[in-house]
């Protein structure tokens, strides 16, 4: 005849081991199953948005010609160029072995206040 007192001593140290597995288990497939959507910050203070690819960039007084990233800054309308001197999406420099920093310039503006229509 079964009896509780019988189960408690040989079926719980069993169950347990499976619970805790089967519990990890969904733990570690859930990202995959339903992933995390991606949240935007409205708040945030960087909101720019950049080209994927560097382009031929020129200042608007006809002075400089060089390869580098558009960057559009979405506060306020302001199009900045980041040289990066080749075709590369980022700084290059062939000669030295430091990471090279660019400076931008402005090209010009949006005027994205006549869009609150």
């Amino acid at each position: 005849m079964y009896t509780g007192e019988r189960f408690s001593r040989t079926g719980r140290p069993l169950a347990a081991p499976l619970a805790i597995g089967e519990s990890a288990g969904t733990s570690a497939l859930r990202p995959y199953v339903a992933p995390p959507q991606p949240v935007h910050n409205p708040g945030s203070p960087t909101r720019s948005t950049s080209s994927p690819a560097a382009r031929c960039c020129a200042r608007p007084n006809g002075s400089k010609q060089v390869y580098g990233r558009v960057v559009l800054d979405l506060r306020n309308g302001k199009i900045w160029a980041f040289p990066t001197f080749t075709q590369d999406p980022h700084p290059v420099n062939a000669v030295n072995s430091t990471p090279p920093t660019s400076h931008p310039f402005l090209l010009g503006k949006f005027a994205l206040a006549d869009t609150d229509n």
